[in-house]
């Protein structure tokens, strides 16, 4: 996939998909966006969060960063591109349901259980990864053989979205909404390899696949 490609994929688009959307976008344009779900998502090229629940414009206000990761609320005016887009979809857009989805082969969590560089041109991937440390910790106490790498990492990119909702309730709003029964939160895991998605149950802490009862 390169530039070109991309070129020829708007024309595509435009020429073939538009057509066919146009009243909808219109819609869009002149209603606004009222999106009922906050999606955060991977930044991984392999995840494509409006194929995988083939959803369509509109429907989802997307934020998408490295590890799917959470960063803990912070009552500071430093610059917080994830906290402000989770602000935006709870105080502004009002949303219903928040889905926090990791996946499967997430190079975020891989990198935990690297040595990363500390030239300054990663210092703040490095800084970022710091989020998944808890979700690294805990599985490193869950997993018995610590030779096991498909065991590792598989566990640690589960841990790591229950670690990212309890991060989500450090926000004041996303709490009040939450108690109030006016907001309800989920942890989704996406596997790559067959397109499975597996949700977070709470009750019984473990997941179960998503449309099985």
């Amino acid at each position: 996939m390169n530039i070109e490609k991309l070129t020829k994929g708007n024309k595509k688009f435009k020429d073939s998909h538009f057509p066919k959307l146009e009243g909808d976008f219109e819609k869009l344009v002149q209603d606004g966006q009222r999106p009922e779900i906050l999606f955060i998502g991977c930044s991984d090229s392999r995840v494509v969060p409006d194929l995988i629940v083939d959803s369509q414009p509109g429907d989802m206000f997307i934020l998408r960063n490295i590890g799917s990761f959470v960063p803990p609320y912070k009552n500071d005016y430093d610059y917080h591109g994830s906290s402000a887009a989770i602000e935006y979809a709870v105080s502004v857009l009002n949303v219903k349901d928040i889905i926090v989805c990791g996946h499967s082969h997430c190079g975020a969590c891989a990198s935990l259980y690297m040595d990363l560089s500390d030239e300054p041109h990663l210092m703040h991937v490095k800084k970022w990864l710091e989020l998944g440390k808890e979700a690294k910790d805990e599985t490193l106490n869950y997993v018995k053989n610590k030779n096991d790498k498909e065991a590792i990492l598989r566990t640690t990119e589960r841990i790591s979205i229950k670690y990212q909702l309890e991060s989500l309730l450090t926000y004041p709003e996303v709490k009040r909404k939450v108690d109030a029964g006016e907001l309800d939160i989920h942890g989704w895991y996406y596997k790559i390899e067959n397109g499975t998605i597996e949700y977070y149950d709470g009750d019984v802490h473990n997941y179960k696949v998503l449309g099985e009862s």
